[in-house]
């Protein structure tokens, strides 16, 4: 097992699952090198007051294009639903629902790299449960080793020995050019109110624009709010949204959360849940301890549709672990870790004696998850699949390689091609 990068460990991965050096290269070249597409359920739209649309988006944000969106069509961001966030450089195709929208008021929508095609209505908003997963094909160039072809086709093996890939969250799930979220989030469940405010707002990093990091760089010092204000460039929308609550609301720190969609003010805390998993992930592989085959102390789900279903859980006791671990070898049930919330429950054994190292590490206790100042932003919690798995279809012309996969819904491609790249991915 490789030690992953420092990039990578900042983040909670220290590890790879696979043992091969990779191949360096580059993705998102351009946003045509990584297409994503939605799979659902065969779903009949046949009349409601929810107007469905598939949407082909190129080098769009999901919350940026909702917001846009909404703006042209003159109405809340909260009539939109939809079953992910996307990455935004990526040709992503993906499903929208807008409440109490005639259709022809879509010809408003003139947006560059957006086609919209209409697939009906329905009685619901298109939301989470609906997605099953995403299909991916992308284009890796650049690769840096002897014999590409040979040396990805021996990861693609040892993947398949190990069932798939460590089911971590990925740096998009914290922000690729300013990886941000969890400290956010970190900062709510320790109460720290006012200090979360300031790191969404003002903790500068290098990858940003030169005028949006001197701007941060000036209020992370002054905590002037007026100033900030007239300071911050005018494409930062949600930061300047909860600048001017703070600037009409003075130190109503915890509601000033609230100017941002249901779906961003979640995400603070998800992120630190998120990466809690990680380290609790990375701790399980560093203790030798299988992704696939469960031990004695456990929490295992089972299987949906042949997907991972978190209503169905069960502790793993000396009694029914064969039997577990025969449902897990036939893909009907899975190794489940926590996202750590105020309802969670932790596993025993073992694996519960990392969870609990993990929460002592990181000071942080369940209880904090309840973020008392604002509830909305807290959490209960809930449990994800350890392993992520994945059969991957590769395709080699020279120095470039073409990857084909499905991922279940909230797993990660670039999970999938750190295996392949070994932490020097060019984004």
């Amino acid at each position: 097992m490789i030690s992953a990068t420092d990039q990578d460990r900042v983040l909670g991965m220290d590890y790879y699952i696979t043992d091969s050096p990779g191949c360096s290269g580059v993705i998102r070249s351009s946003p045509h090198d990584f297409l994503v597409d939605e799979v659902f359920e065969e779903l009949s739209y046949e009349g409601g007051r929810y107007l469905v649309l598939e949407v082909e988006k190129t080098d769009w944000d999901t919350h940026h294009l909702i917001r846009e969106m909404a703006r042209k069509l003159r109405i809340s961001q909260k009539r939109f639903g939809w079953a992910g966030t996307k990455d935004k450089r990526a040709v992503t195709v993906q499903r929208i629902s807008i409440m109490n929208l005639d259709e022809l008021e879509l010809k408003r929508i003139t947006l560059p790299g957006l086609k919209i095609k209409v697939l009906g209505r329905t009685n619901r908003s298109v939301g989470l449960g609906d997605l099953l997963g995403n299909r991916f094909r992308i284009t890796i160039r650049d690769l840096a080793c002897p014999e590409p072809g040979a040396t990805l086709a021996r990861i693609t093996e040892e993947t398949m020995q190990q069932k798939g890939v460590p089911n971590y969250f990925g740096v998009q799930r914290f922000g690729e050019t300013r990886p941000v979220t969890h400290k956010v989030g970190e900062s709510l469940a320790r109460g720290k109110i006012e200090e979360a405010v300031y790191v969404y707002l003002a903790l500068p990093f290098s990858g940003e624009p030169e005028r949006t990091r001197e701007a941060r760089e000036r209020l992370w010092v002054s905590r002037d709010i007026p100033s900030a204000l007239k300071d911050f460039p005018e494409y930062l929308h949600h930061e300047l949204a909860m600048l001017n609550y703070l600037a009409e609301h003075p130190g109503d720190y915890a509601h000033s959360f609230d100017v941002l969609s249901v779906n961003l003010k979640r995400l603070f805390v998800h992120a630190y849940q998120s990466y809690l998993f990680n380290k609790i992930l990375s701790h399980r592989l560093d203790a030798k301890l299988s992704l696939d085959r469960a031990v004695e102390g456990d929490v295992v789900c089972f299987a949906k549709e042949g997907l991972p279903d978190m209503d169905k859980q069960q502790a793993v006791t000396m009694e029914n672990i064969e039997a577990v671990r025969r449902l897990a070898e036939r893909g009907r049930a899975f190794v489940t870790l926590p996202l750590i919330g105020f309802e969670t429950k932790l596993a025993e054994g073992i694996q519960g004696e990392i969870e609990r190292a993990v929460l002592n590490d990181e000071n942080v206790s369940q209880g904090n998850f309840r973020v008392e100042e604002n509830p909305e932003l807290g959490s209960r919690g809930t449990r994800r699949a350890a392993l992520c798995p994945v059969k991957p279809q590769i395709r080699v012309e020279g120095n470039i390689a073409e990857l084909e996969f499905v991922l279940p819904k909230g797993s990660y491609a670039t999970v999938v091609l750190r295996e392949y790249m070994k932490g020097s991915a060019g984004t």
